[in-house]
């Protein structure tokens, strides 16, 4: 599903236009961003947990040339789905 047919099933379901649907989405998006931005949590009960972690650093290889590489240490993002998510998953 991209952003476009995420903003038309959430103006159908919520009964709300397209454009609100839209603002909605971008205001959710700009606070999760924000709130892993400052290392905080984000949990939607019933549906997952977006948490911030760093990747430490390590050697690599080069897949060409078989040389070690070093990757750097970095933060990134890790989503942990609900048991409820899962749940619906498997029905």
């Amino acid at each position: 599903m991209k952003k476009n047919n995420l903003v038309e099933h959430m103006a159908i379901c919520a009964g709300i236009s397209k454009v609100s649907a839209q603002i909605a989405l971008e205001a959710f998006l700009e606070a999760t961003s924000k709130s892993l931005q400052n290392g905080n949590k984000v949990s939607l009960t019933g549906f997952g947990t977006w948490s911030v972690y760093e990747r430490s650093a390590r050697i690599g290889r080069n897949p060409k040339t078989n040389e070690p590489l070093a990757i750097t240490a970095k933060n990134t993002v890790k989503f942990k789905a609900s048991s409820q998510l899962l749940d619906k998953l498997q029905s």
